[in-house]
């Protein structure tokens, strides 16, 4: 999925279990067939899973998540991943890895969700909550750029991904950019709530996952789901619940547009479904400033 990512396979998670976690050795290994790209994800057993960053540059995301999950937990109103072991580097697996309790519930879907009010009831109820939590020293920085920073990297894009998109995505990137320059404190943010970041059980939100990229920073972050999860009704519920104003709409609108942008031509190939997902934004966006 990425140049020079390390090669992970099952074999190689059964040895690091069975060489750090003698408890744990015969369980069955099973990968976890994702969208994610950060973490190889594979299924240790019944009740585990373990995390295994591709590259050492994505090692910071999991040593994070490690540290602020339990803190946040109790705060919130969905679960959320729990640690339960770090793995250490070994000289053929060179990066700290993690298991986490497992989770039982599918990657968000149209077909899975009941009610997308609901859903999108459930998805600003946690941003809230996550909202509310103190912002402390020490707490990490969250979030993008400035739109205007993300200009000439989301331009490239729209040349890259020309055939895959829209063509009224330049204007749309345009018209972000008008958008009002976020001066407001900083609350906590997910940062990443993405519809393979949201799982559903029985008709219902139930979990949300993957927090490497969490932190303080523009609550307009955490309204990205208006359009990379929703449709129109359930954009507008998503929106009256956070009581969104129209600078952090036209803001938020704007860092979903990039985000799917970027993502489309970069895993056209590589990780197909991820791009339509991004697909999908863009032609929310657009819908949404059409109507």
């Amino acid at each position: 999925m990425h140049p020079g990512e390390f090669d992970i396979d099952a074999g190689l998670v059964a040895r690091l279990v069975a060489a750090q976690f003698p408890d744990l050795a015969g369980l069955p290994i099973g990968k976890v067939e994702s969208t994610g790209t950060v973490n190889a994800i594979y299924r240790v057993g019944p009740e585990l899973y373990a995390r295994l960053p591709r590259m050492q540059r994505m090692v910071a995301d999991l040593e994070h998540e490690w540290r602020w999950l339990p803190e946040l937990a109790p705060h919130l109103p969905l679960r959320i991943p729990e640690p339960v072991a770090m793995g250490e580097p070994v000289t053929w697996f060179p990066f700290p890895w993690a298991i986490y309790r497992w989770i039982e519930g599918w990657p968000y879907d149209d077909e899975l969700i009941g009610d997308e009010r609901q859903a999108a009831t459930d998805v600003a109820q946690f941003v809230l909550a996550l909202r509310r939590i103190t912002v402390s020293a020490g707490t990490p920085g969250a979030g993008r750029k400035p739109l205007r920073d993300l200009d000439t990297a989301t331009r490239e894009a729209i040349d890259s991904a020309r055939g895959l998109i829209d063509g009224g995505a330049g204007a749309a990137w345009e018209r972000s950019l008008e958008a009002p320059v976020w001066d407001g404190p900083p609350v906590w943010i997910h940062a990443d709530l993405l519809r393979p970041n949201l799982l559903v059980r029985d008709g219902r939100l139930d979990a949300v996952i993957d927090f490497g990229s969490a932190g303080v920073g523009d609550p307009a972050a955490d309204v990205i789901p208006a359009w990379s999860v929703f449709t129109a009704a359930g954009r507008a519920a998503f929106r009256d619940i956070l009581d969104v104003d129209d600078g952090t709409w036209s803001r938020a609108r704007g860092y979903a547009l990039h985000q799917a942008l970027v993502i489309i031509p970069y895993y056209a190939e590589t990780n197909p479904g991820f791009a339509r997902l991004a697909q999908r934004t863009v032609r929310e966006v657009l819908a949404d400033i059409a109507s």
